[in-house]
């Protein structure tokens, strides 16, 4: 028996369903002709008798009700994937961006941010070149910078303090072996002060947040980092005291005329309370 088709499949569900072909004409606005015949080719394609025709209608052979108890179970399993798929696509999505290090803050917390029972769908974007919101590249977005232009509304939040690292293993206590962020993926200023500050010294460089942090914790060299990511990489050792220059404010920002949005506030109110209650991990206390 070869297989059938799920769209043939379906028009026999409407001519059982109503008996007769007519019905079945009305129900999909094919020709009743056109699916007396998509029945007979449903017939070859397995090797069945599915209908009794006559001129009362089509009744059911047994080999018909068979095979509608089969497709009347695919139908629901179709029917529960499509209710899915509509349900999840109804959702309103909120977006946050933020830089690389911060990004990966928020992806670590995400459940804090979204609920399970939250009707909105989460987008986290790592966005560390920047994000415009005023052409709604996100919803929401958490910079070092208030805006000062633009209808924007910002929240002042936590102080972010950087500081150098390197793998407690590595001997190398005058800090000779530096690593880079390349100058040609340098946004801010954390990103160009080894550059700036230890360029004789730079033995690596990369192109990514992510990787200066594999690096550092390779045993590369030393590199400036968060102190809230630092700090909790198992392994790394700070090296002197945190670089004031490089502090600075986050700010979380969105356009004015979603920040009332439900899904859109709830996610604001809900990052302002995660970072302040991590506010001594930003900032670099050891208290």
């Amino acid at each position: 028996m070869r297989s059938a088709d799920w769209d043939v499949l379906q028009l026999f569900l409407h001519v059982a369903e109503e008996g007769a072909l007519s019905g079945a004409a009305a129900r999909t606005g094919l020709s009743a002709p056109t699916i007396g015949r998509r029945m007979l080719d449903l017939e070859r394609t397995t090797g069945r008798t599915l209908f009794v025709r006559s001129q009362q209608g089509y009744r059911l052979a047994h080999d018909g009700e068979i095979l509608l108890e089969h497709v009347r179970g695919m139908q629901k399993v179709a029917d529960g994937i499509s209710d899915g798929h509509r349900k999840a696509f109804a959702l309103p999505i909120v977006s946050i961006a933020a830089d690389g290090w911060i990004a990966g803050y928020i992806a670590d917390r995400a459940m804090e941010i979204r609920g399970e029972s939250d009707a909105f769908r989460f987008c986290c974007r790592s966005a560390h070149a920047g994000i415009d919101l005023n052409f709604r590249q996100a919803d929401v977005a958490i910079v070092r910078q208030k805006p000062e232009s633009g209808n924007l509304a910002a929240r002042k939040s936590v102080t972010v303090s950087y500081a150098a690292y390197q793998a407690a293993r590595l001997n190398d206590p005058d800090g000779e072996r530096w690593i880079s962020i390349g100058t040609e993926s340098s946004h801010s200023p954390a990103d160009k002060w080894v550059f700036q500050n230890r360029e004789a010294q730079i033995h690596t460089w990369t192109t990514a947040p992510d990787l200066l942090l594999r690096l550092i914790r390779s045993g590369a060299g030393r590199g400036v980092l968060p102190v809230f990511v630092g700090d909790q990489e198992p392994g790394l050792a700070r090296q002197g005291e945190i670089i004031a220059e490089l502090s600075h404010t986050l700010h979380i920002v969105a356009h004015d005329d979603d920040r009332h949005r439900p899904e859109v506030r709830a996610v604001i109110d809900r990052l302002a309370r995660l970072l302040k209650r991590d506010e001594s991990l930003f900032c670099g206390s050891r208290d």
